[in-house]
């Protein structure tokens, strides 16, 4: 099951895509969801009983064409995002950095987030090496505290591409990562949320990032150091896991900084990052002035919000 959130009429909606075609929640089921965080309150129940909904076929039987909507990030205000360092062998090789004993956790503020299609923005007189980061997202749907590896992955609704875009000087300037990770725009996701029971095996996707259609990026979700069962259990041994929080895994090599010479976005760059099985999250970049307003969100287009490759 594929789920969105979208801006209609105003307000966030929360819909299930099938195919090209798109119906909020909320029409699905009685009492259905009208939000990511009403489905996130409600349960495991409301999950179960939309999924059943969908296999009934009515989401491409009388569904709303998606080439119109406005997509926000599929949890548009996470409670919290923790991202984990350092988590694929050959980013630890270009980097020249020891493999982590243990997952190495950081923050990234909620502001930060945006969705598909929307701007990453900068001020370039506050940062001029903004750099890339392809990860695999996942979304808990149901509260973890000191859980096991085993039971890990039962407390997950689903996956998501996100993109850790990084201001480079900030972050080695700073010592510790997260100003440099939390720039306003700093954190698309989407296009959207499979749940978990089509991703069965988070540890066996490709994953790849493009800049302006040049393939920078290119791995397996299996070369991580610690797999998703693992980082989940590692973060609820110290804090709790709650419906609606993120963790990004990790990136693989490639990135910007570490390259000979360095290379970093730019305005105009188009940068996307591409998963197996979930799909395509793609953004532009744009210098802005400081003081200036952040995008207003994503524009119009879900052409990439099926499988990819």
């Amino acid at each position: 099951m594929r789920l969105i959130s979208t801006r209609t009429q105003n307000a966030e909606t929360l819909g299930v895509v099938d195919g090209d075609r798109w119906l909020p929640a909320a029409d699905l089921i009685d009492d259905g969801p009208k939000t990511i965080a009403d489905l996130l309150a409600a349960g495991p129940g409301a999950v179960s009983s939309l999924r059943e909904a969908v296999a009934g076929g009515r989401v491409a039987a009388d569904g709303i064409p998606t080439a119109d909507l406005e997509l926000l990030a599929p949890v548009p205000r996470p409670g919290k995002i923790v991202a984990i360092g350092r988590n694929y062998r050959e980013h630890v090789e270009e980097e020249q950095a020891d493999a982590p004993p243990a997952p190495l956790m950081f923050a990234k503020w909620p502001s930060a987030v945006v969705g598909d299609r929307a701007e990453i923005e900068w001020d370039p007189s506050l940062t001029e090496q903004v750099d890339w980061e392809a990860e695999l997202a996942v979304v808990i749907g149901s509260t973890a505290r000191n859980v096991s590896v085993d039971a890990a992955l039962a407390h997950v609704l689903g996956y998501t591409c996100l993109n850790d875009v990084s201001a480079r000087d900030l972050q080695f300037g700073d010592g510790q990562w997260t100003r440099g990770k939390s720039l306003d725009t700093f954190c698309p996701m989407g296009p959207a949320i499979v749940t978990s029971d089509e991703i069965p095996d988070p540890q066996a996707l490709a994953i790849r990032c493009l800049v302006d259609d040049e393939v920078v990026q290119e791995s397996r979700t299996e070369r991580m150091f610690f797999g998703v069962a693992e980082i989940i259990s590692f973060c609820s041994r110290y804090f709790t896991l709650e419906p609606g929080d993120v963790i990004a895994t990790g990136t693989p090599g490639g990135v910007g900084v570490f390259r000979d010479p360095p290379q970093f976005l730019a305005d105009g760059s188009v940068v996307t990052v591409e998963i197996e099985a979930i799909g395509r999250l793609t953004n532009r970049c744009r210098h802005v002035a400081a003081g200036a307003s952040r995008s207003a969100g994503a524009s119009a287009g879900l052409a990439t919000i099926g499988g990819a490759r």
